[in-house]
């Protein structure tokens, strides 16, 4: 079965250029929202893989769109979440996560338009992985350079945590970085054992060093 969509975005122009580019990656745009009202009875009626939302929508035209992902969360765990936002709020992305990371997405509007990797973003939050703009992810951590629970980490750990943070595999990272697989395994291996992140699940545990990387203070 393919991955089904929701999609909300009060500009219609824009909405149906997003649903353009998902249908003609053969995914299925199962119902289109133009206010965050609308997005709440569509995703409960539909229960779509996915809920695709820009934040400042109507009726409030604030941050409506983001209170209605939100309340997605809360009532459809099952239902992965992917906020398009014309600005980087670091605000947004922390009340968005909450305490997991699976299932969400947080993308900037000017690289929708970069196609493989908006495409890619989707797949990963419907496969309940985690897509972070590289964007976002560089200017939060550009403003955690004090000390935190990363600060054992080496240079080459936090690149490797970073490039985790926008949903990159294993095989992903170790492309980006041109190193081999690995190398990345063991340096992601370090990284949970000095985030003291043993015991779990790989996957889980990579959940919690993203939300240990976005949320150190």
């Amino acid at each position: 079965m393919g991955i089904r969509l929701v999609v909300a975005e009060d500009q219609v122009l824009l909405r149906e250029g997003i649903v353009r580019i998902l249908e003609g990656a053969g995914l299925e745009v199962v119902a289109q929202a133009g206010d965050a009202d609308d997005l709440l009875r569509k995703a409960s009626a539909h229960r779509p893989d996915v809920v695709i939302t820009d934040i400042q929508m109507p009726p409030g035209r604030a941050d409506d769109g983001l209170r209605a992902a939100l309340e997605i969360r809360r009532r459809l765990p099952g239902v992965g979440v992917l906020v398009l936002s014309q600005f980087l709020e670091e605000q947004y992305v922390l009340d968005l996560l909450g305490d997991d990371a699976a299932g969400v997405g947080y993308l900037l509007k000017d690289h929708v338009g970069q196609i493989d990797a908006f495409v890619d973003a989707v797949r990963r939050v419907a496969a309940g992985g985690s897509a972070l703009d590289p964007d976002v992810v560089a200017a939060m951590v550009g403003r955690r350079r004090r000390a935190d629970p990363l600060a054992e980490l080496s240079a080459r750990e936090r690149e490797v945590l970073e490039l985790m943070a926008q949903g990159k595999s294993n095989a992903g990272i170790a492309s980006a970085l041109v190193i081999s697989p690995a190398t990345v395994e063991k340096h992601v291996t370090n990284i949970f054992a000095k985030l003291r992140l043993d015991g779990d699940a790989a996957e889980h545990r990579r959940v919690l060093a993203v939300l240990a990387l976005l949320k150190a203070t």
